[in-house]
């Protein structure tokens, strides 16, 4: 199995460490559940710090052979800051450095291209309100149109408006983005938004006139439920944050299945 050049720990923050881990994790849980596209889609992380740092897939390795010590180190320009036998994909590059440098919050990035996920991205009505978990989705989603393999660094001002304020976004003809503070969030998020896309190309393989809408006042209510989950709820899911406990379960799972991660 082919390995990347493995960075010298001893110049890694603590910090940093646990960055890598985490993604590292993140690459091996897209893996577990068919995320990935051989080499071709990507999942980064901002390094803590100052600096706009960035880690990223070296390009030549599978998701399921990414460990903490092979991702590769980038700025914002797209200069490599860690060694490697390999290079990072320019177009990955393009769209994470874009959301990166816009997004405060953007400490986690996942874009895939999927079957389910770029065939939803290719329906013209967007995401249905035709399961429960498009319905939680669809109030703050994003679109961004396709404008061709993403190489022309112009259009990080467009991708970046277009996202605004959103976490999930669909790109047109192309597949899923998701981002998050952590990775538990931004893994719920992609987790979220491919099992809905999902769902929908399965529902439209009997046709969009055989496809049931949900109710206007049911997609009202689950707007209303969302902004204000109920206390009872809230308190019954135990003391942990939700994406805390979504991570740690990812965790557990990549240890049982694609252990060696964390090396």
């Amino acid at each position: 199995m082919a390995t990347a050049f493995k960075q010298d720990v001893r110049e890694i923050t603590e910090a940093e460490w646990q960055v890598r881990v985490d993604l590292a994790a993140f690459y091996r849980i897209a893996a577990i559940h068919r995320f990935d596209d051989f080499l071709y889609t990507h999942i980064s992380a901002r390094v803590p710090g100052p600096d706009h740092h960035f880690l990223i897939n070296p390009f030549g390795l599978g998701f399921d052979e990414i460990t903490a010590s092979s991702l590769v180190k980038i700025d914002i320009d797209g200069n490599i800051l860690s060694e490697s036998e390999y290079g990072i994909n320019y177009a990955g590059f393009v769209i994470h450095s874009a959301i990166h440098a816009a997004r405060e919050d953007a400490h986690y990035i996942a874009h895939f291209h999927t079957a389910d996920g770029m065939g939803a991205s290719a329906h013209k009505e967007g995401l249905l309100p035709i399961s429960q978990r498009a319905l939680g989705i669809i109030p703050k989603l994003s679109y961004h149109d396709y404008e061709g393999v993403a190489l022309n660094l112009d259009e990080r001002e467009r991708l970046v408006a277009d996202l605004g304020d959103t976490k999930q976004m669909l790109l047109r003809n192309h597949g899923t983005l998701a981002l998050g503070a952590t990775p538990g969030e931004a893994w719920s998020g992609i987790y979220q938004l491919e099992s809905a896309c999902s769902v929908q190309v399965r529902a439209l393989a009997g046709g969009r006139d055989n496809v049931l809408i949900a109710p206007e006042a049911a997609q009202d209510e689950v707007r209303r439920q969302q902004q204000a989950r109920p206390k009872a709820a809230q308190a019954r899911e135990g003391s942990k944050p939700h994406h805390q406990l979504v991570w740690d379960a990812v965790l557990r799972k990549v240890q049982r299945e694609a252990p060696g991660f964390d090396s």
